[in-house]
């Protein structure tokens, strides 16, 4: 079977306004769903694409990150220094071939155009293995033109070559033809960038496909080839033509709905700037399902539990399930209160908080380790915030806060609540559960229960 690599070019998309958080969100849906790479804009801002780019490399273990450079020499230094430490690093050049878009964006005439592919390449080169060169409107290129440079980005290091239909000016079969000449041509991989303003994108991508390409470029959101139909084409086609993709077709649907709706939010000038998680409406489990059904439902939540958590979480489950329906908050509560259990290596011996509307919040956290006690002392926005603030102060290392909810447990004015944190540290989710009359109790104990679980599996 041949493998067709997926290059999704989402976080490319010039007309989407992602924030921070938003595209840190895309990226780890992305990797979840298993894309080959995930190709992310040349770098603009060197203080915050840099740290981005950075912040993206260090959960993403098995996809490609690719950034763009080639409008100047600079921007491919920025793209090695975002890129230093990824586990499977690639600089994309990308220059435009056609002559308008030659002159237009780059200044430049062909013979100057050929001498700056060269020396773009081997800059690149020298900073990463893996560089890819990508031919912007190249269905728009003179031909011989086209067949120079893209053997002198071949000849000069370049592991792979894209095309690109920008124009959409080709239809599907004679796009494909156009493909196949080119990878004949070359011993490096070639993939395709098709764009859909006339709908044909995936069509023109997986006759390509058929035509002896190897890579595709798609996106969620965007105006190229749609991830989600190109992977159910493979998906349906693949075993009667003999191709296959790495993608997790059981998560497809699920991930690509998430991405649309944080695509959606961004675009949306007056939607709150939030990240929904989905999941919530997607976990529907009762006492008829099985542990596989369990166990894929808290895969969905994001965790990696071993089989003896599993086994407890099931347990656990049943018991549930018996009296209720589970849904994604049960199953989260089930998770922080059965699994990971360990140790706690910080045990909360007072906390003081101070609140108000004329006041800035505080909280003033003592916490023991080793007979030792240590006190912690922050400022936050919110006693909430102030608590877990301070709680870092004492530990010395700030964890990234993925999800927090309080509820109560029972009914009246002694009502009991139980508060969940959701900790990521790196690409691992860790959850803690804390009960209490006292809803800040419960946010506190519930936050040290999940920083206790990372301090001890680290340990």
């Amino acid at each position: 079977m041949k493998q067709i690599r997926i290059a999704d070019t989402t976080l490319c998309n010039e007309s989407s306004h992602f924030s921070f958080k938003e595209k840190l969100e895309i990226t780890r849906q992305l990797e979840r769903l298993q894309v080959d790479v995930i190709e992310l804009p040349e770098i603009i801002n060197e203080k915050t694409d840099i740290l981005f780019v950075k912040t993206v490399a260090s959960f993403v273990k098995k996809s490609v990150i690719s950034v763009a450079a080639g409008s100047t020499l600079k921007s491919i230094d920025d793209a090695s220094v975002a890129l230093s430490s990824a586990n499977h690093p690639s600089i994309r050049i990308e220059l435009p071939l056609s002559p308008a878009l030659m002159e237009y964006e780059c200044h430049k005439k062909p013979a100057k155009m050929l001498s700056y592919i060269k020396e773009c390449i081997e800059k690149a080169k020298g900073y990463c293995e893996n560089v890819e060169f990508c031919a912007v409107d190249a269905t728009r290129a003179e031909k011989d033109f086209l067949k120079d440079a893209i053997k002198t980005a071949v000849e000069s290091g370049a592991t792979s070559i894209s095309i690109c239909d920008s124009a959409s000016s080709m239809l599907p079969d004679d796009f494909a033809q156009f493909a196949h000449k080119i990878s004949k041509k070359v011993d490096v991989s070639v993939g395709v960038k098709c764009n859909n303003k006339n709908g044909l994108a995936s069509a023109q991508a997986i006759l390509s496909v058929r035509n002896g390409v190897d890579i595709v470029k798609t996106t969620v959101d965007g105006d190229c080839v749609p991830l989600e139909v190109f992977a159910t084409m493979i998906k349906n086609c693949g075993d009667s033509y003999g191709f296959e993709s790495n993608i997790r077709y059981t998560e497809m649907h699920r991930i690509i709905k998430h991405i649309n709706r944080i695509a959606e939010n961004a675009n949306n000038e007056n939607a709150a700037v939030t990240v929904a998680n989905s999941d919530e409406n997607t976990i529907h489990l009762d006492a008829k399902d099985t542990q596989d059904d369990v166990s894929i439902a808290v895969k969905m939540l994001g965790y990696d539990l071993n089989e003896e958590d599993q086994a407890k979480v099931f347990e656990e489950f049943k018991r549930v399930a018996e009296k209720k329906n589970v849904g994604a908050k049960e199953l989260d509560a089930i998770i922080a209160s059965v699994a990971l259990q360990v140790p706690a290596t910080y045990k909360l011996v007072s906390y003081v908080i101070n609140n108000g509307n004329i006041i800035n919040s505080t909280a003033q956290i003592t916490l023991e380790k080793d007979g030792k006690q240590l006190e912690g002392f922050s400022i936050g926005d919110g006693p909430v915030d102030a608590s877990f603030l301070a709680i870092d102060q004492i530990i010395g290392y700030h964890y990234e806060l993925d999800d927090f909810q309080i509820q109560s447990v029972t009914q009246g004015k002694e009502a009991m609540g139980s508060a969940l944190v959701k900790l990521r540290n790196g690409s691992k989710l860790y959850s803690g559960n804390g009960i209490s009359t006292d809803i800040m109790g419960a946010s506190i104990k519930a936050y040290l229960n999940a920083v206790n679980k990372i301090v001890y599996e680290e340990a």
